[in-house]
Formats: structure tokens, C-alpha cells, sequence
């Protein structure tokens, strides 16, 4: 999946950054780097990548002004977090910035292989290309949008992939164990992972609207209900 996949490299760590760079040329990837949040800005504006590897820790600006920025600025590129930051506000925080993974440091190759792999296929589009419906949640699978009621989710790739595998189920539940499958396969998570990811999609999904349809069942999973007058 690495194979001709454009990735940017966004580390200060020219150590670091010259093991990733070994691994992915090794993976046949092609690899840009930058040594600051700046540069790194910078070149995801101006070029198009199928990910970005961007380190929480960086001069200039920091991974979490960077990521910001770039969803500010409609750039959608799935981005892959490098830090050695720990507890669930500083996963919140990568995330609330628009990162959709996450590896912590010191990490595994194998752990990064798997984390670029599933981002990859994800912003590559492998997916059905279909319209999705259930409620007034409308899901297009080839654009890569999704509403509530005609307005626009402004959703991360990961959220998307979450809110599409909902709206799949059409109001089943969808078990915990599923869903971190779905995302990220055998690299099981911290489990503070999927609840950060949970906890953001209902803030887009139904903090803005009247009725909540995304639930948690309680030790099992997540469904997502409609008002009792609501039809699909």
C-alpha cells in the first residue's frame, strides 16, 4: 500500500527523520521532509500527499498549530501524530486539531506500517462510491462528504470512516471490537483512542441539532437512533 504513496515527514529529529526516511524508501514510498512546523505547513499548502507524519514537538510551530492551520485551511490530507505525550486530554487535543492517528514514541515500525497503510487506503478512496442514508444523515462515499439535515459534518477522515460504518448498521449496533477492527485492524489501540474519536463525532454529529442520535450501549458499542416521527 506504501508503494508510490507521497508522504511528508514533519520532524525536527534528523536522527528520526533519517530512520523514517530509510523505512519508507524501503517501502518504495516517496518521501518529503521538513525540519519545522513552518516548512511543514508550508509544503502540505503547496503540494498534494496521501499522508502526513507530523510530530506533536517542533519549532516554529507546533504539530498541534500546524494540523489546525491545515484543516483551517481545507486541506484534508489524513494526518498520522508523532508524540510522547500521554493521558486522554493530549489525545483529545491531537485529535480536536484534525489529526486522525496517532503513534506514541518510541514506536514500533510495524506499529507505523500499519498506522500509514490504513490512512493511506483511507484518503485513496477504496471504498464502495455510493450514496448512504439513514435518517437525515446523508453520507456520499465518492466526495467524501456527509450532512445532517442539508448541513454540511465537517468530519476527519477517521470520524467520516466511523459515521459511515453507522450509518451502514442503519440503526443496529455496531460493537466496540468492530469498530476498532474496522480502523485499525490486528494494531489494537489504546482504548482511549476510539472513545476520543467517539467523544468528537458527537460533538459534530449532535451538539449543533436538537435530537442526539449517536448513543453508546453501554460495555458493547454505539448505534445511532432516530426521533420516534423521523423516518429513514
Amino acid at each position: 500500500m506504501l508503494k508510490q504513496s507521497r508522504i511528508l515527514v514533519v520532524e525536527d529529529n534528523i536522527e528520526l527523520q533519517g530512520t523514517i526516511a530509510d523505512f519508507l524508501e524501503i517501502k518504495e514510498a516517496i518521501a518529503d521532509f521538513a525540519i519545522d512546523g513552518e516548512q511543514g505547513f508550508k509544503l502540505a499548502s503547496q503540494h498534494e500527499f496521501d499522508v502526513i507524519i507530523l510530530d506533536v514537538m517542533l519549532p516554529k510551530l507546533d504539530g498541534i498549530q500546524v494540523a489546525e492551520k491545515l484543516r483551517q485551511n481545507g486541506i484534508s490530507t489524513p494526518i498520522l501524530m508523532l508524540t510522547a505525550l500521554n493521558g486522554q486530554q493530549d489525545l483529545l487535543n491531537s485529535f480536536d486539531s484534525g489529526a486522525d492517528d496517532f503513534v506514541t514514541k518510541p514506536f514500533q515500525f510495524l506499529e507505523l506500517e500499519a498506522r500509514l497503510n490504513a490512512l493511506v487506503k483511507r484518503n485513496k478512496g477504496l471504498v464502495a462510491k455510493k450514496t448512504l442514508q439513514y435518517g437525515h444523515i446523508v453520507i456520499d462515499e465518492k466526495a467524501h462528504t456527509a450532512t445532517r439535515d442539508g448541513e454540511a459534518l465537517n468530519l476527519s477522515p477517521i470520524l467520516f470512516q466511523i459515521l459511515q460504518a453507522l450509518v451502514k448498521a442503519q440503526g443496529e449496533i455496531v460493537s466496540r471490537d468492530s469498530m476498532i477492527y474496522l480502523l485499525w485492524g490486528d494494531e489494537i489501540p489504546d482504548k482511549d483512542v476510539l472513545r476520543s474519536h467517539i467523544y468528537l463525532l458527537r460533538n459534530i454529529l449532535d451538539k449543533p441539532f436538537e435530537f442526539s442520535m449517536l448513543k453508546t450501549v453501554p460495555k458493547y458499542g454505539f448505534q445511532l437512533v432516530l426521533p420516534n416521527k423521523q423516518s429513514t
